[in-house]
């Protein structure tokens, strides 16, 4: 799989497109729960504002492991994915203001497994044993996320086929 990400030559990058993943994820997640709010869908509201804050607790780690790295400034200076949105980013396309926690997770959960396949598609290809050391702990933390999500699923089972049926639906103005 050849990587859309940028290019990762240092350990400084490797944490800067780390952070940014997770920066990026908080970002995304903090819209849609305005967004649902904007909705009325309050149980989505605290869904996305829990992920948003999850992922913002990975991003404050990696700085942290980081130590004098500006991960912030880096991210910005070695550019972003070529194909748009970073890994864990939500999929905008599948959002819908009737859309339950179960398609929520599993919007974080496609975004779990996408960030794991870049630290995976890592650990295969950098010539550095410190970055494939580090890009496998990445690993870990993504493996952990994605059972995490899963654990979160069983709490909210799949809707029915009609979930997205509105008796009452917007009105164009």
């Amino acid at each position: 799989m050849k990587k859309q990400g940028p290019r990762i030559d240092t350990l400084t990058d490797l944490f800067a497109a780390a952070y940014r993943i997770e920066a990026d994820a908080v970002t995304r997640y903090e819209m849609l729960a305005e967004q649902m709010e904007t909705h009325n869908n309050q149980e989505l509201v605290k869904v996305f504002r829990d992920l948003a804050r999850a992922e913002g607790l990975h991003a404050e780690e990696i700085r942290r492991q980081a130590g004098d790295i500006d991960v912030v400034a880096h991210a910005q200076r070695i550019g972003g994915w070529q194909r748009g949105d970073s890994p864990e980013e939500a999929d905008l396309g599948t959002a819908h203001y009737m859309m339950t926690p179960w398609h929520a997770l599993q919007m974080a959960l496609a975004g779990e497994k996408r960030a794991l396949a870049f630290f995976e598609d890592i650990v295969k290809t950098a010539k550095d044993d410190k970055i494939k050391t580090m890009a496998a702990e990445f690993v870990e933390e993504e493996a952990e996320h994605v059972n995490l999500v899963h654990r979160l699923l069983r709490k909210y089972p799949a809707p029915a086929s009609t979930w997205a049926r509105d008796n009452d639906p917007p009105a164009s103005q």
